[in-house]
C-alpha cells in the first residue's frame, strides 16, 4: 500500500508540501495538481485516525443542502464533495428537504460526529442552531444563501450584472409587462432577486408592480404553476416572467401549456438556475446561469482556512445570462 513518502517520490516533491495540499494549504495550482495525480494514480488513502489523535481533526466535513431534489442543489453537492475528496477529506452530506427543523437535525448529529467543519445551503430564513454552531467554535460557511444574524462567510453567486442584461434584453424584445415569480417572502435570496430585478427594469423604462410578483408557498413545481396560474388571471397578464428556481420554472412552463399558450409567443420565459436540459426544452429556455462547480470548490477552500485559522471572507462569483430562444430570440443561422 502506497505511503505519503512515495506520493512525494511520484510528485517529485517534499513530503511536508504534499502534507500541506492534503491538508487543504494550496500551493501553485501546479505543484498541487502534480501532488493530487499522485495520489490518485497510487490509490493513497491518508490515515485519518493517526491524522485525527495528532491534530484533533477528523478528516471530515460536513454539508447541509436545503433541497436535494432541486438539480442547482445537486450539482452543488457533488461539487463540493469533488473537491473535498481531492483534498483528503471525506463528506457527510444531510438534506434538509426545505425543513428547519430537519436541517437542525442534520447539524446536532454531524457536530455529534466531531466533524472539522460545516457548510450549510440554509433551509428557509435558518434557525437558531446555526448560530450555535458558531458559538460553539466549529468553523461555518453559508453556501448560496445567507442567514441573518448568523456570523459567518457565504459562498454565493452574484445576479446583479445578470440581472440587468436580462432587464436589456426583454427590453430590446418589446416585452413592457415583466413579472416575476419568487420564493416565499423573507427569503433573503430571492428578496435579493426581486430587487435586483426590479431596480435594473427601471433603467429600461420598465415596472414591476407588486401585482406581477408572486411569492411561491414554497421551492417547488407546485408553487410555481400556482403564481403563473394567478398571473395569467390578471386583467392584462405579463408578457415576460422570470422564474427565480429551476423547479418553479417546470410548474410555470405547465400552467402555460395546460392553457394552450405558447412560449415565447404569449409569454416570455426566463429562468434562474440553468441546468442541462433547458438547452432542449421546446422551445430552449434562456437563462441565468450560476457558477454552480466553482461555488462548490470555494466553499470548500473557504471552510477549509477557517478550519486552519486562516482569514477567510465572503465569496461572490458572477452569474451570467445565458440566452436561447423563450424570450422571442432569433436563432442563429
Amino acid at each position: 500500500m502506497a505511503n505519503i513518502k512515495d506520493v512525494a517520490e511520484r510528485a517529485g516533491v517534499s513530503v511536508a508540501t504534499v502534507s500541506r495540499v492534503l491538508n487543504g494549504h494550496s500551493p501553485v495550482a501546479e505543484t498541487r495538481e502534480r501532488v493530487l495525480a499522485a495520489v490518485r494514480d497510487l490509490g493513497y488513502r491518508p490515515n485519518n485516525v493517526a491524522r485525527a489523535l495528532r491534530t484533533a481533526r477528523t478528516g471530515a466535513l460536513g454539508l447541509i443542502i436545503s433541497d436535494l431534489t432541486n438539480p442547482f442543489f445537486t450539482e452543488l453537492a457533488d461539487a463540493v464533495e469533488d473537491e473535498a475528496r481531492s483534498l483528503g477529506y471525506s463528506l457527510v452530506i444531510g438534506n434538509a428537504d426545505e425543513s428547519p427543523e430537519q436541517q437542525d437535525d442534520y447539524i446536532r448529529t454531524l457536530l455529534d460526529r466531531r466533524i472539522d467543519g460545516l457548510l450549510v445551503s440554509s433551509a428557509g430564513t435558518g434557525s437558531a442552531m446555526l448560530s450555535e454552531v458558531v458559538a460553539s467554535g466549529t468553523p461555518l460557511v453559508l453556501l448560496d444563501r445567507t442567514v441573518p444574524g448568523v456570523d459567518a462567510p457565504c459562498v454565493r453567486a452574484d445576479g446583479r450584472t445578470a440581472l440587468t442584461e436580462l432587464a436589456a434584453h426583454l427590453a430590446a424584445h418589446g416585452r413592457r409587462r415583466p413579472a416575476i415569480i419568487v420564493a416565499p417572502a423573507g427569503t433573503p435570496t430571492g428578496d435579493e432577486r426581486l430587487g435586483f430585478f426590479r431596480t435594473a427594469l427601471g433603467g429600461y423604462g420598465l415596472t414591476l408592480p407588486d401585482e406581477r410578483v408572486g411569492a411561491t408557498p414554497d421551492l417547488q413545481h407546485t408553487g410555481g404553476r400556482q403564481v403563473m396560474s394567478a398571473f395569467l388571471d390578471l386583467a392584462e397578464p405579463p408578457d415576460a416572467v422570470l422564474a427565480t428556481d429551476n423547479l418553479m420554472a417546470l410548474g410555470a412552463m405547465d400552467e402555460l401549456r395546460a392553457r394552450g399558450l405558447r412560449v415565447p409567443d404569449d409569454v416570455a420565459l426566463v429562468v434562474y438556475d440553468d441546468v442541462p436540459w433547458f438547452a432542449h426544452t421546446d422551445p430552449p429556455l434562456t437563462a441565468i446561469a450560476q457558477p454552480t462547480r466553482e461555488l462548490g470548490r470555494a466553499a470548500v477552500h473557504t471552510l477549509l482556512a477557517r478550519i486552519e485559522g486562516r482569514p477567510a471572507g465572503s465569496v461572490l462569483l458572477p452569474a451570467r445570462l445565458v440566452t436561447r430562444r423563450s424570450c422571442g430570440e432569433v436563432p442563429a443561422p
